[in-house]
């Protein structure tokens, strides 16, 4: 396993993969398999529930050679899977396995499910298989619904990160699936709506030089995606390796208070990523001020907005984090650390508008003000002395 940005990527290679799967596809469980390249790995970084989803993967395929080079400046060669080659792999083994397919296809893609039928029945005759033309927006809904399904093995064709998304929510209501897969557009080259690059060219990893050639309609869209794959990827590895770990990354903490019988209540929060570790909200300034940044932080964190700002303190802290490790699977991996500020703000609603985000805490408690520093984790107690002192100074 190594990490790339804070995502993980499974270093096996394809042999063990498939191991895996036909592991799966007898057992009582469900699992599901990521193939991340570059562009997603960039996306992740601005979505957290993203980042949590592919990092919960059973298994995380490196599909790029952008990560493979990534990859070497950690000292690792890993090898690269790609979800087209790894869906003609299942493909093959359900067909000689029987084991029966359910194909999500995006409705508004580029191969319709007659499409895709059409190229199943003439490649693999005796696969067992069935499609479902959704809608992505509408699939990713609390209260989809799924027709009924014996399928074992789903390929879901929505694009990222909706097929992610779709696959992590929708997963559990579809009980006879042991193997889920998000694999873009992996069908479009079945279908011959899009042509693969030669083999040489996809060895040397120019599969998107062959499709700037090949597809000159498409070439506007085409070229902006591979300089985020390239330029953008490649100065964030640069970033992440060579300066991030001599920087302090600013931050924000959130004092959230509340009155209770005359008692000063302080809301500490559970890292979903390591139980038992409570802390306030908090986040990156993001280039926002650090009123901007608190509102914005407990906003999200707490998805609600029915607190006022009180008092706001700059670069108050600095501690040490493992961020500088490139092992780290934190989404701000690679910083030496955080300075931190803090923002006073007094909660006005109830405990039941309170709704933590499952990628970033798990639970949220109330301790009294005089309680904060032995409710809270190790790593915060030296900076929450000092916030205490500042809140002592505004109540």
């Amino acid at each position: 396993m190594v990490k790339i940005l804070g995502i993980k990527l499974n270093t096996e290679p394809k042999t063990e993969i498939l191991n895996k799967i036909r592991s799966w596809l007898g057992s009582s469980g469900q699992h599901y398999i990521v193939t991340p390249n570059p562009e997603i790995v960039l996306l992740a970084q601005k979505d957290e529930e993203y980042f949590y989803i592919l990092n919960h993967a059973a298994v995380s395929l490196p599909d790029g050679i952008g990560l493979k080079f990534a990859a070497l400046t950690l000292g690792q060669n890993i090898p690269r899977i790609t979800g087209s080659d790894l869906t003609r792999d299942i493909l093959i083994a359900a067909q000689k396995n029987q084991d029966p397919v359910l194909i999500i296809n995006w409705a508004q893609g580029l191969s319709s499910a007659n499409d895709i039928s059409s190229a199943l029945k003439r490649l693999y005759p005796q696969l067992p298989f069935e499609i479902w033309d959704v809608d992505r927006d509408e699939a990713l809904k609390p209260d989809w619904k799924p027709k009924t399904t014996a399928a074992k093995i789903m390929f879901v064709a929505l694009g990222a990160p909706y097929q992610e998304k779709f696959i992590f929510h929708q997963l559990a209501k579809m009980p006879s699936i042991k193997v889920a897969l998000g694999i873009g557009g992996s069908f479009d080259f079945l279908t011959g709506k899009i042509k693969r690059a030669p083999k040489i060219m996809r060895y040397l990893g120019l599969e998107w030089l062959y499709r700037v050639v090949s597809q000159p309609s498409n070439r506007k869209k085409r070229l902006k995606r591979i300089y985020n794959a390239t330029i953008v990827f490649a100065a964030k590895i640069i970033d992440w390796r060579l300066i991030l770990p001599f920087k302090y990354r600013p931050n924000v903490a959130c004092l959230l208070y509340k009155m209770v019988d005359n008692q000063v209540q302080i809301l500490l929060v559970e890292r979903t990523d390591e139980p038992g570790h409570f802390q306030m909200p908090q986040g990156g300034t993001d280039g926002l001020s650090l009123k901007e940044a608190a509102i914005k932080e407990l906003s999200e964190e707490i998805n609600n907005t029915k607190f006022t700002v009180k008092a706001v303190f700059a670069d108050l802290y600095r501690y040490r984090t493992n961020f500088g490790h490139p092992d780290g699977s934190n989404r701000h991996a690679g910083y030496r650390g955080q300075k931190q500020g803090l923002v006073i703000a007094e909660f006005n609603g109830r405990d039941s508008d309170i709704k933590v985000n499952f990628w970033d805490h798990s639970n949220y408690k109330w301790v009294p003000a005089d309680e904060l520093i032995a409710e809270s984790h190790p790593l915060r107690q030296a900076g929450y002395k000092i916030y205490l002192e500042k809140l002592k100074n505004i109540i």
